[in-house]
């Protein structure tokens, strides 16, 4: 099949590149003149694990072509997917400008059938914004089909090639038929293609996020607790995972989700239902606890050092919001940073993706490292933003005799508390008892 995909993002990169891997011929759109022509010379504009792989074959096979012409993008698809931002507007609704404006373009270029694909995710009712921005235009025949994304940064690449489910919101029997045989390889080993209406479709992917970003703030409350009681949110989180209704997933407590979809879509939902006169009270609170919950070791931080951050020098491991991404949108780390910066505190930073990102923000205010072992030289503490598998066992001699003092503050809880008091450090982690 044919296919064009509008905008190269996080989503659009990652749909386009996976769907030229099952044989379609794949050409994406992208207004960025200097991002095209990096793509053009096969260089990957984000980092994703496995992407490169698939990028530089799909390119050498002739499937995977980019171009700045959405002309080009509606002469060349029978499928057209929208995969644009939909960034956080001010009064927290999602901002549609850039789907609008696109397909209003459309409209004006179209001519023939096509399927308009909202990949971008959208508050309920974008389908039909689209669809009208479109019929203004023109009189071609045309359909608009919502089907929402479900990638997690750092597993995009496993999650598309082999989804637990494809959700596509159409009531157009002719666009549901394409969208069925485009994604039939896909789901070779019977995880379902969901078809539904458009608005369902939207929703769908909203209350999957909200409901994630709720399980999550919820275990960070339970550990914010735990420390006021005595209790261990280790045992608590184990003892509640075992419950077949819960599960395991997604009950590690930290410093608070980020990233380029639990924040935005959460508040998105909220001032949704706002708009709808309904009050979502639960993801207020969410919204609320995560904003706090991302500097909830600053308290600690600063009660050690008897409230005097001043001209301390402390090492960030971790900038990106998760591990195996280089995004740092709403990542913890850089309110964390915010805050120590503050009070007068220097930074040392170290992450193994994400420190471009980082420098274009900062600039020459922190001090980059260029391993996890020179950011700790001379420091007064370690405070630990990201999980990546690296910072999991470090050489704890290395750190001692580097450090001014042995004391970690660690925002994800990557070491048990009896191995690293047997190391000789003070520790402070989130939800369980500080040595």
């Amino acid at each position: 099949m044919k296919i064009s995909v509008i905008g190269t993002g996080y989503v659009g990169l990652v749909t386009g590149t996976c769907l030229a891997e099952t044989g379609n011929e794949v050409l994406c759109i992208d207004i960025d003149t200097n991002k095209v022509k990096q793509m053009q010379d096969g260089k990957v504009p984000i980092y994703e694990p496995h992407l490169d792989v698939l990028f530089e074959r799909n390119i050498k096979a002739n499937r995977l072509k980019f171009s700045t012409s959405l002309t080009e993008g509606l002469d060349h698809g029978d499928i057209i997917f929208l995969a644009l931002p939909t960034p956080e507007d001010d009064d927290g609704s999602a901002d549609l400008s850039y789907v609008l404006g696109v397909a209003k373009e459309i409209g004006k270029y179209i001519k023939d059938y096509k399927v308009i694909v909202d990949k971008s995710t959208v508050p309920v009712g974008t389908s039909d914004k689209v669809r009208a921005a479109i019929s203004n235009e023109t009189d071609v025949e045309f359909d608009v089909v919502s089907n929402p994304e479900f990638l997690r940064e750092g597993f995009a690449v496993d999650d598309f090639l082999k989804p637990e489910r494809i959700v596509i919101g159409s009531n157009s029997e002719r666009a549901t038929k394409l969208m069925n045989k485009l994604y039939k390889p896909f789901v070779r080993s019977g995880n379902p293609i969901l078809i539904m209406d458009e608005r369902s479709a939207e929703l769908t992917k909203y209350a999957a996020n909200s409901f994630l970003a709720a399980k999550i703030t919820f275990m960070n409350e339970i550990a914010n607790f735990c420390e006021k009681v005595g209790a261990n949110v280790d045992m608590v989180r184990i003892g509640m995972g075992t419950d077949s209704r819960i599960g395991k997933r997604f009950l590690f407590p930290g410093i608070g989700y980020g990233g380029s979809c639990f924040p935005k879509d959460v508040k998105a939902l909220y001032k949704s239902g706002k708009e709808s006169n309904h009050d979502f009270e639960i993801l207020s609170s969410v919204i609320k606890v995560n904003s706090k919950q991302k500097t909830i070791l600053i308290p600690k931080i600063v009660s050690h050092y008897n409230d005097d951050l001043e001209g301390k020098t402390f090492a960030i491991w971790g900038l990106a919001f998760k591990p195996e991404t280089d995004d740092i949108r709403e990542a913890p780390a850089l309110y964390m940073i915010d805050e120590l910066m503050k009070r007068g505190a220097k930074i040392n930073v170290f992450d193994p993706e994400a420190m471009p990102n980082v420098k274009r923000k900062y600039g020459d205010k922190l001090n980059y490292s260029d391993n996890m072992y020179d950011a700790i030289m001379g420091v007064d503490a370690l405070i630990i933003c990201t999980e990546w598998s690296i910072f999991r066992t470090p050489d704890f001699s290395k750190l001692k005799e580097n450090m001014v003092e042995s004391i970690i503050f660690d925002g994800r809880n990557l070491y048990d508390i009896n191995d690293i008091k047997n190391e000789g450090f003070n520790y402070v982690s989130i939800g369980r008892k500080s040595i």
